[in-house]
């Protein structure tokens, strides 16, 4: 489907918090891209949505968003057991999808969704893991290619914050929840990304994904995770990794490389716009500091998401990359002897 006026016209499913950071404020900040409908299950809430955030177009229903013939793409931001289902309906109706983070429950409903996209290639399907698209992340993969560090022997990714609501939906046994899911699936796509980096695997280099040597869960509630800690080991001779995740303990955002000639410490690097910074030190040298440019991941993320509609641009985060994520973290649950999550009915 082309874009009319060379700009995107994006439609929302649902009014979840996340949506005016990660679409509208950036939207407003570039010219390729508009949103122009919501969808709610409450339609009293999709109009106070787009009352407040200056939306056009309200539909009574997320069927009647995805047919809308004057939308050409949906973001996905409902809750994870969701996205699979959506996301699917999205590409049969013609539409571009921006799906939020985790892709889907799981690595099978992943596959599902990812044979879809497969069948309709003229159209873009994006894993919205913003911290990938901004100039930061950019540079330190370029640190890492180069090989400044040397032989890169540890990754080590945290992405950790308090979660006080106990009501919250990530906690919700039928909406595929849990600490792993919304926030250690950022810790999984830096490590994977940058151990492919490393090891030189380059942007399609799937068969350098990382084993899991062990992982460990404490829980919310039964089958529900608010933590987990995991080590994980790249093939060939590749660097080990540590990930740590949790929705219970206080604010930890951070990445760190180390290897036989120094290391690379990156402070916020989900967010490098809010105080990021890059700390490099190599060959015993005093470290090398650099602050992150401050506009935001998402405006970046949804830069590339129109190169990538109305240009044909590639993208880092495609239907494979989010297929491989999820897949990793089925088995950091398996191993921390717990099920992997399943679709909401």
């Amino acid at each position: 489907m082309a874009a009319i006026d060379g700009r995107v016209r994006i439609g929302i499913l649902g009014a979840a918090a996340i949506t005016p950071a990660a679409l509208i404020k950036p939207a407003r900040l570039g010219s390729r891209a508009v949103v122009a409908a919501v969808a709610a299950r409450d339609i009293s809430r999709a109009e106070a949505f787009a009352g407040k955030h200056g939306i056009p177009r309200v539909h009574p229903s997320y069927d009647d968003l995805v047919g809308d013939p004057e939308i050409d793409a949906v973001y996905v931001p409902l809750p994870n057991g969701l996205h699979g289902r959506w996301t699917i309906a999205a590409l049969e109706a013609g539409k571009h999808v921006l799906c939020e983070k985790p892709f889907t429950a799981n690595a099978d409903e992943a596959e599902r969704v990812a044979a879809v996209a497969r069948a309709h290639p003229h159209l873009v399907v994006m894993e919205a893991f913003h911290w990938r698209y901004h100039p930061q992340t950019l540079q330190v993969l370029e640190i890492l290619e180069r090989g400044d560090l040397g032989d890169v022997a540890l990754i080590e990714a945290a992405f950790c914050f308090p979660l006080l609501k106990r009501g919250d939906i990530r906690w919700n046994p039928a909406l595929a929840p849990g600490a792993l899911m919304d926030a250690g699936c950022y810790p999984v796509s830096m490590i994977r990304h940058l151990g492919k980096a490393v090891t030189g695997a380059g942007p399609s280099g799937f068969g350098r994904e990382p084993r899991v040597v062990s992982a460990r869960a404490r829980l919310h509630a039964p089958g529900v995770d608010r933590s987990v800690g995991a080590e994980l080991q790249f093939p060939d001779g590749g660097p080990s990794a540590l990930l740590t995740c949790s929705m219970s303990s206080s604010l930890r955002i951070s990445l760190r490389v180390v290897g036989s000639r120094g290391e690379l410490r990156v402070r916020n690097p989900l967010a490098p716009q809010f105080f990021g910074r890059t700390v490099l030190s190599v060959d015993g040298r005093p470290a090398v500091k650099r602050r992150a440019e401050r506009t935001s991941t998402y405006f970046h993320q949804l830069e590339a998401f129109c190169a990538a509609v109305l240009d044909g641009a590639p993208f880092p985060t495609g239907v494979d990359d989010a297929v491989a994520n999820m897949a990793v973290i089925d088995e950091l649950y398996r191993l921390a002897d717990l099920a992997p999550r399943t679709p909401t009915d």
